[in-house]
Order: structure tokens, then sequence, then C-alpha cells
């Protein structure tokens, strides 16, 4: 469930603030703010400090706008990332503040609460959806059950909220990601997941490859895939790194 806690950004628990970014909005130069706590196991997570909930975070709030303030003009956008940040209640407070001071949002989520991130897609200009596997393979990669029915459903309002503001003054710029770990994921699945992708309207998709760095996983057991049953074609652009 997400964090019980306060609905103001006062509340949050964020575990750090990463100033300047070029690489967690693509394109866009950004301060990522990364908040405590996920419900989702996952072992390559290269942020696994973050996944307890009940971590105090090491920074409040207003020093973050406190930061913000004093960079409007210079920076691009700020972004919201973890652990998962919609397992925080305050987090469409955060978002709303910070809209307010001038800067453009974007979100790195894994889709584990559907309800909470339908509520802020309003307020993002870019979101970075991860997207771990196949339906029935979630349980392997997130060690949490039957999470899979929770991704899919955020991906389809997320995929909805790109084609309803497609034309408007405010579109919500898409990425759908996956981390390809070999032991976890092979060729055949990750060219089924693709055509599911593809099936519910992804345009972008970026495949990343495992990193042992900064993981609680060793090196695979498994050849590297050879990605060559992903369906390119059906998407406007595959970007492996």
């Amino acid at each position: 469930m997400p964090v019980a806690q306060g609905r103001t950004a006062s509340d949050m628990r964020i575990a750090g603030l990463s100033r300047f970014s070029a690489v967690d909005w693509p394109g866009r130069l950004v301060a990522t703010v990364f908040l405590q706590g996920c419900p989702w196991d996952c072992g390559y997570c290269h942020n696994p400090d973050l996944i307890d909930p009940r971590g105090r975070g090491g920074m409040p709030w207003e020093e973050v706008v406190a930061f913000l303030g004093e960079r409007r003009g210079l920076l691009d956008g700020v972004v919201f990332s973890g652990g998962e940040p919609t397992m925080q209640r305050a987090l469409g407070d955060a978002i709303a503040q910070t809209c307010a001071l001038g800067f453009e949002v974007g979100l790195h989520t894994g889709g584990a609460y559907p309800v909470l991130l339908e509520g802020v897609l309003p307020s993002l200009s870019w979101i970075g959806l991860d997207v771990k596997a196949g339906a029935d393979d979630y349980a392997a990669v997130t060690g949490r059950g039957p999470s899979g029915r929770a991704a899919l459903r955020s991906l389809d309002l997320v995929i909805a909220a790109q084609r309803e503001r497609a034309a408007s003054r405010h579109p919500l710029d898409v990425e759908v990601r996956t981390t390809v770990h070999p032991d976890l994921i092979d060729d055949a699945r990750l060219g089924e997941l693709g055509a599911l992708l593809a099936d519910r309207g992804v345009r972008r998709w970026a495949i990343q490859r495992f990193r042992a760095t900064g993981s609680r996983c060793g090196v695979p057991v498994s050849p590297p895939l050879r990605l060559d049953r992903v369906p390119r074609e059906r998407f406007d652009r595959v970007e492996v790194r």
C-alpha cells in the first residue's frame, strides 16, 4: 500500500536531491528528487537503499523548494524518482508546488500504484515508465506476487493520457523502459513483451542492458541477449542502452 503519511509535500520522505542531471529526462537538464520507499524488490535495482519505505529520508521538502527557487531559468525541469515516488501520497502536492515555481515536471515510475499515478498525470510533461516483463513474469523480477497487473494498468493510463494530449499545449512525452537481465528474461520473452507494448500503443521503447555495478546482483549466468526478436518495426524508436 502507499505510505499512509500526510498529503502535504512537507511530509514526504526524501532520500536525496541530484541538483543537476542530464540523464534523468532525455534532452533536458533537470534536478532529480529521490523519494524513499518501493513496494517491489527487484534484484537489479540500482537504488536498493531506497526500497525500505520506513527509511526516514535525509532532506526536508523546504530545502528542495529553496534550491529550486534559486534555479528558475537555469533548469529545464524537475524529475521525481525513487524508489517508487507514487508510493507517497504527498507526491501530488509536491508536483503542484513544483509547477507553481515554473518548472515542468517529469516522473520515473514502475506503475505500482495506477490510481495515484492517474491523479498526477495531468501535471506531468514527461514520464519514464518501467515495464519490467510480461504480466505473468513480473513476480520473478519484483519478488512481489502478481505485480504485473498494476504495471500494465498504469501503462494503459499513460498511453491514453499521451493520446488525449497529443494536440494540446501540454503534451505528455512518454518513454517506456525495460531492463533486461538475461537470467530473468530471454530473447523470446523480450520479443513477446515488445509485441505487447506495441499492441498497447507504445511508440518509444528503451531497452536497458543490466549492469551489475551498484546492484545486488552478481554477473549473470546466462549469456547476453541477442535482441534479435525485438519487433523494431512496430515502434517509432527503439533505443538500446
